[in-house]
């Protein structure tokens, strides 16, 4: 086979951007001013401003981009500029509903307000706990009841004067009578001067010993004046029942007067109507469970001493007139900006919490009550992953609900809610905060497509790009970059050579050689790998060298896989020719990854044809192992044969098509080109070179798209050629489209300088037929429709040609003996 000449070989100078160290304005640096702000995001930074900036339901932020974007640190810069005002948010207290204890009441105060709000009422509890007890023994309190309890005793004494003067010589007495614990009074005949009960007098009469006349005389007598001494008596009822309502009455004028007396500085203090009827319904709530109050003191008066006391303590008599502190921004200067790094329900939403009581229940109350952070965030901003937060029960609907409705009621998420005690249902509290949620464009995609609330609460996408363009300015910013990191971490400074090798790198993860990548967390990663190695080489500055042992170093701990894949293919167990040549048998590309590694590595693609009808089989299609692009990539493959190859006959093969010891899912069409390259070379017979790759995506035209990875496939083949030995001859035909993407690593290019290794472009599949056969791919010709003799196009077209006519010969015969078979039969059936 005779050398065909190429001019399509690439020049050391296309196969790398290099950025000059002279260029650069610093030597270190030490020499720049640190950079403190975002770079190369203006479309997402300006998206956050606008979406900050508006005030009106529904304007909250999603921020999509690939994850190590750095979109966190954008948002918090953003927020730090943004959340600079004097505008703090109000502080928010829930406190008991005396009415309804169940519906806790909301209280607002100005920042600060509420936790001296909190420590006003716990002072005033504090100074009953200590007043209530002196009150009840003090001089006033017991003079006061001392002379109601006088006037009554005095008018029962008048009572019991005047029961007396009805019973005087009526030969009757009042005695009292011991009933259980109680004592009444009661009237008894007086016989020999002695009470005599009416059942011992009855008695009396029937055995003779009393007048049976004087007997009934007397309890006719008894009747009467015993219902008039009962009526006297329902009037000292009635006076005692007096005498206790006054009693009360004392008791709640005094614990009113000092409750109002205490609480009368926050009367002038809080002068929200709601805090006000707050304090006045206190007053009354301890005014209406006084004997509750009179606990406060402990220990009961006139309780024994032996016996153990088992009433509550004076702080549970006291908590239903504390204050739960919800919210405090007291210490705040401006609206507060909470990210939260774990958004389950109970630390986004907060809850209400349970206790067992002493009989086994639950019990809750007003103090049990919880925020969380979308409360604490009130006024402010809350800034969240929403992946993580969607993966979490109950967060996502509570967060749709809190965000349309703009108020948010707290609860605790319990699925098993039926067997659940009663809990609380606070006053709602009206939100005004905004939320920021990161997320990649999937999940924005999912979201929007599925859930019709979507577009209403998230008004705003600011969309993080991976890349920016790569200018004069964008070059010095990632600089200015490098020295902010060397400065915030306190790591060696860098030279300007070491400064080449990242933003170098940079251009390599951005896969354009015009484009510079955004990843800067995982710039700074570099930045601090590379402070380590200048750390065990001695040097008080990152070089060049430095950067590039941590580039080779993260390879090298990532690349087990790749070696052991490379060492199957040099001791022969994958099988891939890298020299000499075959017909139908091409080496493609294919992009590997391991996690966030990514490599290149060889696989031969080989193709068989024959006569058929059944069109191009896909073997890995037909085992499942394809995916819907690489069928598709097969689809289009055969357009190209039917344009350029069936415009005068039938195109009738069979061919088939595959990866060979490909055992896991192929997808994609990088590959659709070099398995066309196959399919020419079975059918021409004309063999393919195998020291040389493949790799692009074609369309029905016959052109060459680019792919993705063109570094890694590159530096795969290579990897696999050094393995076995440079012979010159080697190399990698890649579409022309890709020549902007390249930035090979220097091992590459120091093969290709010394020309062991070479890279080619091609635009169209004809250029690449002709690189890998060595003969011309051969152009139509306008007047006969014919490609040239010798050509690999015109080899084809014979070989097409011929398939059709043997397929056409071999359908003539088997039509003609059916037609023979047929005429028999009828004759037969006719004789028959």
């Amino acid at each position: 086979m005779t050398a065909f000449a190429n001019p399509r070989k690439l020049t050391l100078e296309q196969l790398r951007w290099r950025l000059d160290p002279a260029s650069l304005s610093f030597e270190t640096t030490t020499q720049l001013a640190p950079l403190d702000a975002v770079i190369g995001q203006d479309r997402g930074l300006e998206a956050l401003r606008f979406g900050m900036g508006m005030a009106r339901r529904g304007y909250n932020i999603f921020v999509t981009g690939d994850p190590g974007l750095g979109r966190l640190s954008a948002v918090k810069r953003i927020l730090q500029e943004l959340s600079k005002s004097d505008r703090v948010p109000d502080d928010l207290c829930y406190v008991n509903n005396f009415k309804r204890p169940e519906a806790p009441v909301l209280l607002r105060f100005k920042a600060g307000l509420g936790a001296a709000f909190k420590k006003d009422i716990h002072e005033f509890l504090e100074r009953l706990k200590k007043e209530i007890p002196q009150l009840f023994e003090s001089e006033e309190y017991i003079a006061r009841k001392n002379e109601i309890i006088e006037l009554h005793e005095k008018k029962v004494v008048e009572f019991y004067n005047a029961v007396e003067e009805k019973v005087k010589n009526t030969g009757l007495a009042v005695v009292r009578m011991q009933v259980g614990p109680y004592t009444r009074p009661d009237v008894l005949p007086l016989v020999d001067g002695e009470p005599k009960r009416m059942v011992d007098l009855e008695a009396m009469v029937e055995n003779g010993r009393f007048p049976k006349n004087e007997y009934e005389e007397i309890k006719e007598k008894r009747t009467r004046i015993k219902g008039e001494v009962d009526h006297l008596m329902l009037e000292v009822r009635a006076l005692q029942k007096d005498v206790d309502r006054k009693l009360e009455e004392v008791d709640k004028l005094m614990i009113r007067t000092i409750a109002s007396e205490s609480l009368a500085p926050l009367h002038e203090r809080y002068a929200d109507p709601k805090i006000l009827a707050h304090l006045e319904a206190l007053v009354e709530h301890m005014v209406d469970n006084l004997e509750d109050l009179k606990l406060v003191g402990g220990r009961p008066k006139g309780m024994p001493p032996g016996m153990p006391y088992m009433g509550p303590p004076p702080d549970a008599v006291l908590a239903p007139y504390g204050v739960n502190l919800l919210v405090d921004n007291a210490e705040q200067t401006g609206p507060p900006v909470i990210i939260e790094s774990y958004p389950t329900y109970r630390n986004l939403f907060g809850g209400v919490d349970r206790v067992v009581g002493p009989y086994g229940g639950w019990q809750t109350d007003f103090s049990k009550i919880t925020a969380g952070d979308f409360v604490k965030a009130n006024g402010g901003y809350l800034v969240l992953n929403l992946m993580d937060a969607v993966s979490e029960p109950g967060v996502w609907q509570t967060l749709k609900r809190s965000l349309k409705t703009e108020r948010i009621e707290i609860q605790t998420y319990d699925p098993f809610y039926f067997i659940s005690g009663t809990g609380l249902k606070p006053e709602p509290i009206d939100m005004e905060v905004k939320v920021v949620v990161l997320g990649d464009h999937r999940l924005y995609q999912l979201l929007l497509y599925y859930d019709q609330d979507m577009p209403k609460i998230f008004k705003v996408r600011a969309d993080f790009g991976r890349v920016m363009d790569k200018t004069e300015e964008s070059v010095e910013n990632m600089a200015r970059f490098i020295a902010g990191e060397v400065a915030r971490q306190g790591i060696r400074p860098f030279d300007a050579g070491a400064v080449v090798v990242v933003v170098e790198h940079a251009v390599r993860m951005a896969g354009r050689v015009e484009k510079l990548s955004t990843a800067f967390p995982l710039h700074a990663d570099l930045l601090h790998e590379a402070d380590l190695y200048a750390a065990r080489a001695g040097s008080d500055t990152v070089r060049a060298e430095h950067a590039r042992e941590a580039l080779l170093a993260r390879v090298g701990r990532l690349s087990r896989i790749e070696e052991l894949l490379r060492e199957m293919i040099a001791r022969g167990s994958l099988f891939v020719d890298l020299e000499g040549s075959a017909v139908g048998q091409v080496n493609g590309l294919a992009v590997h990854s391991i996690g966030d590694h990514f490599f290149g590595m060889p696989s031969r693609i080989t193709a068989s044809t024959a006569m058929g009808r059944e069109g191009i089989i896909n073997i890995e299609r037909e085992a499942e192992l394809s995916g819907p692009i690489h069928s598709k990539g097969m689809l289009i493959l055969a357009g190209y044969l039917r344009r350029n190859y069936a415009q005068d006959k039938p195109l009738s093969l069979t061919a088939s098509i595959a990866f060979e010891q490909a055992y896991s899912g192929i997808d994609g069409d990088s590959a659709s080109s070099t398995e066309l390259y196959a399919l020419l070379s079975s059918l021409s017979g004309v063999p393919l070179r195998q020291d040389v790759a493949v790799t692009g995506s074609i369309n029905q035209m016959g052109q060459v798209q680019p792919i993705g990875g063109v570094n890694e496939k590159i530096e795969g083949f290579f990897l696999c050629c050094k393995d076995k030995g440079l012979t010159g001859s080697q190399g990698v035909m890649i579409p022309q489209a890709n020549v902007k993407d390249l930035m090979l690593r220097d091992e590459v290019l120091e093969a290709v300088s010394q020309e062991l290794f070479s890279v080619w472009a091609v635009g169209t599949i004809d250029e690449g037929i002709e690189l890998l056969t060595g003969l011309p791919a051969g152009a139509r010709d306008n007047k006969d429709g014919k490609y040239p003799t010798g050509s690999v196009n015109a080899l084809v077209d014979e070989r097409l040609l011929a398939l059709a006519e043997g397929l056409r010969d071999f359908a003539k015969e088997p039509e003609e003996g059916q037609g023979k078979g047929k005429a028999k039969g009828k004759k037969r059936n006719g004789t028959i």
